[in-house]
């Protein structure tokens, strides 16, 4: 056997990136670690070491999406640039993304992967503390803010907003959107009612 079966600088590097590779054209259900194994140039075996199945490996692309993910959400300054920056991960991370809201693909009590999302999860918190929503509110408002930016970048990613980008920023649409959406209505004016 060649001496590329026995060493590889970054074998986990190496699989997460050809993983990545295969999930952004041909998604997570054309994943195969024998394939992985050749794709990085090591023994077919090789990825289970790292990665024990193909369950582990996807678990492993999610938790490192959720890291990103809860990395990006750290410096906006307020719940709408939170969702900018929610739509910029996933436009830059787009197999991430595709990974991360599986669970059914996924490993759900891993221990990395719980702790990648309470991270998360604390960063959306803390754009919608920063509205300073009644408590009742908070939740309601995080799952709509939430909503709208998952659903904004996946209609995104689906290439269902082409025609309506046209040559605006995605990031400038989304901002709109949720200017409109969060628009406080027009108190009426005096004397009607």
């Amino acid at each position: 056997m060649s001496q590329r079966t026995y060493h590889h600088g970054d074998l986990r590097r190496a699989v997460l990136t050809a993983a990545l590779d295969v999930i952004a054209t041909e998604g997570p259900s054309a994943l195969s670690l024998r394939d992985l194994a050749r794709r990085a140039g090591v023994s077919h075996a090789a990825p289970a070491h790292h990665f024990k199945d193909r369950a582990g490996l996807l678990t492993a692309i999610a938790t490192e999406g959720y890291d990103l993910l809860a990395h990006s959400l750290a410096g906006a300054p307020d719940l709408r640039e939170r969702g900018v920056q929610y739509v910029r991960f996933a436009m830059d991370h787009p197999a991430h993304f595709q990974v991360m809201f599986q669970p059914d693909l996924l490993r759900p009590d891993d221990p990395d992967l719980l702790a990648a999302k309470a991270r998360v999860a604390a960063e959306l918190r803390a754009g919608v503390e920063k509205k300073a929503a009644p408590a009742e509110e908070a939740g309601l408002m995080g799952m709509a803010a939430w909503s709208i930016a998952h659903g904004f970048a996946t209609l995104l990613l689906s290439h269902n907003l082409d025609r309506q980008l046209e040559d605006r920023s995605a990031e400038d649409i989304f901002r709109a959107l949720t200017g409109l959406t969060f628009k406080s209505p027009a108190a009426p004016a005096a004397g009607t009612g």
